[in-house]
């Protein structure tokens, strides 16, 4: 049995996506630990796209069950949007579980991330505005309502204005918006709740009863080892814990039954919304990869700033998740550059630091100190062994593996499902 994690070890968009549903057809279940629709998985098959925002990537292979555990935010209408846009393309949700005890976004809570945005001007935190923010507040407030309360109307609506009673003050004095009602909201839920009620399920005991019977679970992270709420570029970062420790708290399995974490990089970096980026290439190299790899963001369509790979960030990823391999996208992106550079450590002020540090936005900057590495102009869309690879590829790959101290078990050479050499 190999129960696997799939990470993102860098801000998100890695491409998780892809290498999960690789990995989704030697598994039984695949399954989604946290996070809400404010991310994005693109996957490519058979010149078919498919751009997932809640629900896993296993749910393109019928025979698996897809299941989104209790530490996921839920907006039912985006939800139900999702679903039926699989089935209108001929996806089967009959494998479909959704944990009883997740959270649920509410209009307020789309409302108040928007205004929360927009109040805070130039010092904002570049959120989606899809309200997963305030979704986790109401949570850690004790005033969250979860999946199993849309399937009581009278315990949804008792609990739904105990929750107006706060926000309603807040929306009307703080922002000066008119306050919320109850049954509007229940009238505007209610076909949603039809929709996702058969799919509503004890998770924790399905994933526990499958471990037990040998089956094999993958969980695939949202978001991005950077994005963490505890180990990511605070305040710039996301409001759950996509690093490998949410998957104990967002689906109720045991650490003791996780057997590999899979770290996806890219070859480069990117990141969405605000936030310090050290490696950030503002210049012609910049938009070279914003372009060539088309970096723009699945769920908001901004573009993706981008930038070398940053080993710093890398190495607190292996850290923080305990990655026990890497994946490896977009070295196909690379190709036709002259110079590679990796950035290996920062210069600040006098120092050296060769760890990531609690702040990277400082009065003192962190540079980033760079290695160069000659690139390479060989299509190697079609590499399927690691020794089709040209020279200079693989010098690239293996000084990123030195650094690091993980090895990259899978390369990802293209954006299909099966442009990938898997070592």
């Amino acid at each position: 049995m190999a129960n696997k994690i799939v990470v993102g070890a860098q801000w998100g968009d890695e491409g998780k996506g892809k290498i999960t549903d690789m990995l989704a057809k030697t598994a039984d279940l695949v399954v989604r630990y946290g996070g809400g629709n404010n991310a994005g998985h693109t996957v490519i098959v058979d010149d078919l796209k498919f751009e997932l925002h809640l629900i896993p990537s296993g749910i393109l292979y019928e025979d698996k069950m897809s299941v989104l555990g209790g530490g996921v935010v839920i907006d039912p209408e985006a939800m139900v949007a999702e679903m039926e846009g699989l089935k209108e393309r001929g996806i089967s949700l009959d494998n479909l579980y959704i944990s009883e005890t997740a959270h649920v976004i509410m209009p307020y809570h789309r409302l108040l991330d928007g205004l929360e945005e927009k109040r805070k001007g130039d010092s904002k935190i570049g959120t989606t505005g899809k309200g997963i923010g305030p979704c986790y507040t109401d949570k850690t407030s004790r005033r969250g309502i979860r999946i199993a309360d849309l399937l009581d109307e009278k315990r949804l609506k008792a609990k739904l204005e105990q929750a107006l009673d706060f926000h309603n003050e807040v929306l009307e004095k703080i922002y000066g918006e008119e306050k919320l009602n109850a049954e509007d909201i229940i009238e505007e839920y209610r076909p949603y709740i039809e929709k996702i009620k058969p799919h509503v399920t004890n998770t924790s005991l399905l994933l526990n009863k499958a471990y037990a019977e040998d089956k094999k679970i993958f969980f695939e992270g949202a978001q991005g080892t950077l994005l963490d709420i505890d180990y990511g570029t605070y305040p710039f970062v996301t409001s759950s814990n996509p690093t490998a420790g949410g998957v104990c708290t967002g689906t109720g399995m045991g650490p003791t039954t996780i057997d590999d974490v899979i770290g996806v990089t890219k070859a480069y970096l990117t990141r969405v919304g605000e936030g310090p980026f050290p490696t950030e290439l503002d210049n012609e190299w910049g938009e070279f990869l914003r372009d060539k790899g088309h970096e723009y963001g699945v769920t908001t369509g901004r573009p993706r700033r981008c930038g070398w790979l940053d080993i710093p960030i890398l190495k607190h990823a292996v850290r923080v998740n305990g990655l026990t391999e890497i994946a490896l996208t977009k070295i196909d992106v690379l190709t036709g550059i002259e110079e590679i550079k990796v950035c290996t450590a920062y210069k600040h002020g006098d120092k050296i630091v060769e760890e990531f540090p609690p702040y990277l936005e400082n009065e003192i900057p962190y540079e980033p100190v760079y290695e160069s590495w000659p690139g390479w102009d060989e299509d190697i869309t079609g590499c399927r062994n690691y020794d089709e690879l040209p020279i200079n590829a693989q010098r690239y790959i293996e000084r990123i593996e030195e650094l690091v101290g993980v090895p990259a078990e899978i390369i990802s050479v293209g954006p299909g499902r099966k442009e990938a050499i898997i070592r």
